[in-house]
């Protein structure tokens, strides 16, 4: 058996595409174009990399994009005038702070600090409570692709034996709660298992779907998948290697050879879920921006 490529760009694309639809329709309809602000404290060169990333995304379909580039030294009460600022302001209907922050900034201050209405990556206390409820929100970005892959994809989540490794409040936790709803991309029976999980594989073996967010280098191999599994990898992990360019390469969580023997279908990384993130955060802005449109009428 050799597994079926997810591919992750295609699929993006493809979403991106039905925006820029929507997106003119909006804009057409009501005069109202999606607004995002990016705000970054730092230098840090991969968010930097990745901030670019969604501001060329934006660009690229229609959304405004506000660039907010701030210095590592930046205080905390400076970020959250500047949050208090982008939430009153009418052009802009997503915020995105780039998480890590420095040191002297809280974190969770800052996500608590951005109005639910604007909340586009789904951290907002308001947005998980909504998701954990079923109620209409806006999807945490990354959990929210996953569930695009499997839909476009045509695997049956219904009654579905899952295994999500790993339990951040980014990925794990949000995933295996979207994975147990009475929803069309849910209804599956779901496993968390984390690092104090004791025989991951007893638990891996069992699934019909594995799920893998540890952020650690084969923690997924050929022995721990059933034949015909569908295995999405969400890692990113650089892996030295004097042959590359950069001196390093991007390798997921799954041992990507030897368990595509095994899968039905699988992620690569990088080309899987990573494009889907991005596009997630483009898909919540455009709703923010029909919502405030619909409430205007």
């Amino acid at each position: 058996m050799s597994a079926r490529i997810i591919d992750g760009k295609q699929v993006a694309a493809a979403i991106r595409q039905e925006l820029q639809q929507k997106i003119a329709a909006l804009r057409s309809e009501t005069g109202i174009q999606p607004g995002l602000a990016v705000v970054l404290v730092g230098t840090d060169p991969a968010s930097q990399s990745y901030v670019s990333a969604k501001e060329k995304a934006c660009a690229e379909i229609g959304i405004y994009s506000s660039d907010n580039r701030l210095p590592a030294e930046t205080s905390e009460e400076e970020l959250l005038a500047l949050i208090d600022k982008l939430n009153r302001d009418p052009k802009i209907h997503g915020i995105l702070v780039q998480l890590p922050l420095p040191r002297q900034i809280s974190e969770s201050k800052i996500i608590n600090a951005i109005a639910p209405e604007k909340d586009v990556d789904g951290f907002h206390p308001v947005s998980v409570g909504k998701m954990v409820l079923g109620e209409e929100t806006y999807l945490p970005c990354t959990p929210h692709g996953v569930l695009q892959l499997l839909q476009r994809c045509e695997v049956n989540l219904s009654g579905a034996e899952v295994v999500v490794v790993g339990r951040s409040n980014i990925v794990g936790k949000p995933l295996a709660n979207l994975l147990i709803q009475k929803a069309p991309y849910g209804n599956a029976t779901v496993t968390v298992c984390h690092t104090r999980t004791r025989g991951l594989r007893n638990h891996t073996l069992r699934a019909d779907i594995i799920i893998a967010a540890a952020g650690c280098p084969n923690t997924i191999t050929a022995g721990m998948v059933k034949p015909g599994a569908v295995v999405i990898d969400v890692g990113v992990n650089r892996v030295e290697d004097p042959q590359a360019k950069r001196g390093y390469r991007l390798t997921g969580d799954v041992d990507f050879a030897a368990v595509s023997e095994k899968a039905s279908l699988i992620t690569p990384v990088p080309g899987g879920v990573g494009p889907m993130t991005i596009t997630m955060l483009l898909f919540n802005t455009v709703q923010a921006a029909q919502k405030k449109a619909s409430h205007a009428r």
